[in-house]
């Protein structure tokens, strides 16, 4: 049991409880065994009162309206961004420290975008804002394999294309494709939903995540070059991207291709990659070996393929990626952010 009565251990709250990132953060909570001294479940009004188990106990959902945040010191918001944007500031205020798992301040110059892996060292004091951002669900497994790459040759460009899995926008998103597809195979031509994704995800790829901006991609693209500008601190990085919607209802892939700045050997590369923690490298030993979103294995990892560097261009090479959107591009960094917080000793309105 991961609840205590050690005054050190923090209390906790998860906004988004009945979600499925704020689910995943219950499941990871348990499985971690993160000690905590209270637990407070928070939603909108419309899942208050659910009762939901952790650790083999009944809470039940708290209403976000009324729930006072001078309760919490580690708030995990996982409940959209106008949600963030509102409610974000006034957990802040009464000195709780939040873990912010959308859009609403990873490009706020006094809130750290963190990757534990990659960037820990931005949460040497407790940040100005009181706020750490998650990054975006495809932005966490790109940087982890990028940086050592940076390190080590240099990086000149940046090209990847997502797959992005049904999971991104939530239950929703989910159902609406299982529907579809059920819909789809009793009658190929019947009018499939289309809330959620439009156009219908079922049995088919749809180009475009978020909204459209003026230049022509979309916000998702966009989150992903700033994102990764940021975590690596290289703001004049060269990445753009195409994200994708495929009809896979969990777990993200990712085409990535990668110019360095001086050539790449292969093996070195594979070594390179392999040593990372939580990374799995498929093809290391055997060339034909890929992960796949049905089968990649351990749901922590980062799962790299198709490790290939170019024969007309040795300073290039081609990575496939698979991680697990929920864990590895939400819920899991969340908490992987708040155990090292909790290791370096500041919590509610404290500094180091």
């Amino acid at each position: 049991m991961t609840l205590v009565t050690d005054p050190a251990a923090p209390r906790i709250a998860i906004v988004g409880a009945t979600g499925v990132v704020g689910n995943t953060l219950i499941e990871l909570i348990e499985e971690r065994g993160l000690h905590y001294r209270e637990m407070h479940l928070v939603a909108s009004a419309r899942s208050a009162g659910r009762e939901l188990m952790v650790d083999g106990r009944p809470y039940a959902v708290q209403d976000l309206e009324n729930f006072d945040f001078g309760r919490a010191d580690i708030a995990f918001f996982s409940a959209g961004t106008p949600v963030s944007t509102e409610w974000v500031p006034v957990a802040a205020a009464k000195g709780t420290l939040v873990i912010d798992n959308t859009n609403a301040f990873r490009m706020d110059p006094d809130t750290p975008l963190v990757v534990p892996q990659v960037n820990a060292h931005v949460l040497e004091r407790r940040p100005l804002s009181g706020i750490v951002a998650n990054p975006n669900c495809s932005t966490i497994p790109l940087v982890r394999v990028l940086q050592p790459v940076e390190h080590r040759w240099g990086i000149r460009q940046v090209v990847a294309s997502t797959y992005q899995a049904a999971s991104g926008q939530g239950h929703h998103g989910i159902e609406e494709l299982l529907e579809g597809t059920e819909l789809a195979l009793r009658d190929p031509d019947a009018e499939l939903p289309a809330e959620r994704f439009k156009p219908p995800l079922a049995f088919n790829v749809v180009p475009s995540i978020d909204r459209l901006l003026d230049t022509g991609f979309t916000l998702e693209e966009q989150k992903m070059l700033q994102e990764s500008r940021k975590i690596l601190d290289r703001p004049h990085l060269d990445l753009t991207a195409t994200c994708v919607r495929v009809p896979v209802v969990n777990s993200h892939s990712e085409a990535v291709w990668v110019e360095a700045g001086a050539p790449v050997d292969r093996k070195e590369l594979v070594g390179l990659l392999a040593a990372l923690p939580e990374v799995t490298v498929h093809d290391a030993e055997n060339p034909a070996a890929f992960p796949t979103p049905l089968r990649a294995g351990h749901p922590d990892h980062v799962h790299v393929g198709r490790i290939r560097v170019s024969p007309d261009n040795p300073r290039g090479f081609w990575l496939w990626l698979v991680s697990d959107n929920l864990r590895v591009g939400a819920a899991l960094n969340a908490i992987q952010v708040a155990e090292h917080v909790l290791r370096h000793g500041f919590m509610a309105g404290g500094t180091r």
